[in-house]
Formats: structure tokens, sequence, C-alpha cells
């Protein structure tokens, strides 16, 4: 079994010795899955996956088209995956107060930050690697239909500036 700690611990360590490089991360955490057992890596997309559909709001959404000025619907999955992909600290303050961000991370270089697609895929292919098969169904509650919350409108400027004042100030500003 793989509890939270542990999910977190694997997130931060790759990210760290990846030195924030997203590709990078994802490639060392194939890694550091394969060593373990196949449950464990389940267990790991398991948390994953359900940081993934609980960051599927609105609000956050917003701040990625803010920060990454526009965010389509793959755009926005990625962003996501990218921003477990930050560890504890940063996810659940943006899940929290998405213009937080603005505080919550350092350096962002638009060429790398903000993608984190092939994150997403890190246990799937450390569990084939590890069995020969396809990672089964993970047995948890379905991303919703539709992002949590209130739609914004992401064409407004003007309302995406009010809404996210120390976003749209260091990184638009």
């Amino acid at each position: 079994m793989m509890d939270e700690t542990e999910f977190w611990e694997l997130v931060d360590d790759t990210r760290e010795a990846a030195e924030g490089d997203p590709e990078e991360q994802a490639d060392l955490l194939v890694e550091r899955l394969t060593q373990k057992d196949p449950d464990s890596v389940l267990d790991f997309a398991r948390h994953f996956e359900s940081r993934y559909n609980r960051a599927y709001r609105w609000d956050l959404w917003g701040a990625a088209w803010v920060l990454l000025d526009g965010a389509s619907d793959d755009a926005f999955d990625f962003f996501r995956c990218w921003l477990i992909g930050q560890g504890r600290h940063v996810f659940e303050g943006a899940v929290h107060d998405p213009d937080s961000l603005a505080d919550l991370l350092g350096d962002f270089d638009e060429e790398i930050d903000g993608d984190g697609e092939e994150l997403g895929y890190a246990a799937d292919e450390a569990y084939e690697q590890l069995t020969g098969t396809v990672a089964p169904d993970l047995a948890i509650p379905p991303a919703p239909p539709e992002p949590e919350g209130t739609p914004l409108d992401f064409e407004n400027e003007d309302l995406l500036a009010e809404r996210y004042p120390r976003l749209w100030e260091r990184f638009r500003g």
C-alpha cells in the first residue's frame, strides 16, 4: 500500500531531482515506480487521479488561463498534472485559493512549466513495464462531466484581472 504521505514524497523527490523539469520528473517517476510492486503503482495512480479530478474546477482553470495566457481543455488537463507535480503545498494552496499561485510558484518558465502531460502517464507506463499489461480500471469515482464551481468568461480580461489580482499582476502586469 502507498499512503498519501509516500505519494507526495515521491512527487517531491522526483521534482527536486529533475530540477523542476516536468518531463524529466515524469521519467524519474517511472523509474522510481518500477522499483515498487504493481499494487503500489496502482495506489500511486489512484492518488494522482483523485487529485487530478479534484482540481477540475472553473476557478483553477481561470488561474491557469492567466498563468499560461490562455488554456484549452487539453492545456488545462496538462496543467492539472503539472500542478500535482509541484507537490502538496502548492497543489492544496492552488485548489483552496487559485490566486495564491502567484505567491506559491517560484520561477515560472513558460517553455517548460505549466504542462505536465507526461506526469499523467507515469503510473501507467511503470505498471506496463512491471507487468507487461495495461493498468486495470482504478475503481475510483469518475471525474465530474463539468468543472466544479461557476463558469467564468475567460475572454473577459477585466474580469480575470479582478478575480486573480496577484496572478494578473505577476504574469500579465
